[in-house]
C-alpha cells in the first residue's frame, strides 16, 4: 500500500492546542466497523457501547518530564535532548537531539548548571543519540527538577498543568509521550463502567518514537517500527483469555494497548511476559484479541490511521474522518474521541 492512501485533509485550526476543562466533556465519534454507520455523542456516552461482561484494556504507563534543555561543554550552544527509553547499560538513555549536528559522539552536554551532564556515545537506527549521564544523588529526582514534559510538536501553547498530559490511572513512570485516548476518562466514569459489569484490566507500554515516529517511505510496507517496552501481568492475561475463551469483547482504549495485546498473543492466547515490540499494524493485518478500539484522530499518513484502518476497513476510516473534519471534531492529543466497535 501506498502512504498517499491514507491521506486526508485536515484544517490546522482543528488542531486541539489544549485539553477541555473537563475530561469527558468531549465529543465522541462511534463509528460501527461492519456498516461503517456513524453516531455523533459525547464522550460519557460510552457507557451505552459497553456491555456487561466487555473487557476495557487501559496502558498504566506515566509521561515522565523527559525533554531537557541543556548547553554543549565548551561552546555554550543550546542544545535539546528528549528521551525515549532507556539503553543497556546503567544511565544510558536513547533520545532524540535537537540540533543533531552539534550533538556528535563524544559530545558533552551541561544541564541545570552542571546538576545533570550527559556524555553522546552512539548512535541509532532512526537518528537518534544514545547518551550517558553524570550525576549526584537520584536521577528521576534530578529529572523532576529540570525536565519538561515532552509535548507533541504540534501543540504550540503551553500546559498550565502537567496532570492534564497525565492518565487518571498513569502508574508507572517511563513513557515519553502520553497514550492519549485514555486521558477523557475520570475516576467518576471508570466507577459507572466498572458498575455496569465491564472488567477494566490494565497493561503496559511505555510510549516513545515508535508510536510517532513519521513514515517517509512511499510503500508503507518498507516502514520499520522503533522498539517499545512493554508488560502484560499473569493477572492481566488470564483475565483477557478467560473472556476471549467466552466470546466476549475485549475493547483497547488507545494504540498503545491495541499493539500491546498484539504483540503478545501467540495460539489465540495472550501471554504474560515483558519485553520490547515493534509490531506494525496496516491493513491487512488480523486482530487475534481485540474486537473494538477508543481512540483519538490522528495524523495524516501515520502508522496510527494505518492501525485503525486494519480494524475497521481504509475507506470507512477515511470517511469518518472527513466526517470528523467537517463536523468540527477537535484533533489529536487533546482532541475528541473515536470508539471503533
Amino acid at each position: 500500500m501506498k502512504l498517499n492512501d491514507f491521506d486526508f485533509y485536515l484544517p490546522e485550526e482543528l488542531i486541539a492546542q489544549h485539553p477541555l476543562k473537563q475530561r469527558d466533556a468531549s465529543r465522541l465519534l462511534v463509528l460501527n466497523k461492519k456498516t461503517g454507520q456513524l453516531q455523533d455523542r459525547v464522550f460519557t456516552d460510552i457507557l451505552e457501547f459497553l456491555v456487561p461482561g466487555d473487557v476495557l484494556v487501559i496502558n498504566n504507563t506515566k509521561v515522565i518530564p523527559a525533554r531537557l534543555i541543556g548547553s554543549k561543554k565548551n561552546t555554550g550552544a543550546k542544545i535539546e535532548v528528549v528521551l525515549l527509553s532507556p539503553g543497556n547499560e546503567k544511565d544510558c538513555w536513547e533520545a532524540l537531539v535537537k540540533p543533531g549536528k552539534k550533538a556528535r559522539i563524544g559530545t558533552e552536554i551541561d544541564f541545570g548548571n552542571g546538576k545533570l551532564t550527559a556524555l553522546v556515545t552512539g548512535q541509532t537506527k532512526v537518528g537518534g543519540r544514545v547518551i550517558k549521564f553524570r550525576y549526584q544523588g537520584i536521577f528521576n529526582e534530578i529529572l523532576d527538577e529540570l525536565g519538561q514534559i515532552p509535548l507533541p510538536p504540534y501543540i504550540t501553547t503551553q500546559l498550565d498543568n502537567k496532570d492534564r498530559y497525565q492518565t487518571v490511572y498513569a502508574k508507572h513512570k517511563g513513557s515519553a509521550a502520553a497514550p492519549t485516548a485514555g486521558l477523557h476518562f475520570t475516576p467518576e466514569l471508570l466507577g459507572a463502567i466498572k458498575n455496569k459489569g465491564i472488567e477494566i484490566v490494565e497493561i503496559l507500554l511505555h510510549v516513545g518514537l515508535g508510536t510517532f515516529r513519521p513514515v517517509k517511505v512511499e510503500t508503507i510496507e518498507e516502514h520499520e517500527m522503533h522498539p517499545e517496552f512493554y508488560r502484560v501481568t499473569e493477572e492481566a492475561a488470564n483475565t483477557i483469555n478467560k473472556a476471549l475463551a467466552e466470546g466476549r469483547r475485549i475493547i483497547a482504549v488507545g494504540t498503545t494497548s491495541t499493539r500491546t495485546l498484539e504483540s503478545v498473543c501467540g495460539n489465540g492466547k495472550v501471554k504474560a511476559g515483558e519485553g520490547w515490540t515493534d509490531i506494525f499494524i496496516y491493513p491487512g493485518y488480523e486482530y487475534k484479541v481485540i474486537s473494538g478500539l477508543l481512540t483519538n484522530f490522528h495524523l495524516p499518513k501515520s502508522t496510527l490511521i494505518m492501525l485503525v484502518s486494519a480494524l475497521a476497513g481504509r475507506e470507512n476510516i477515511l470517511k469518518a474522518y472527513n466526517y470528523a473534519v467537517n463536523k468540527k471534531y477537535r484533533f489529536f492529543s487533546f482532541g475528541d474521541a473515536m470508539l471503533i466497535i
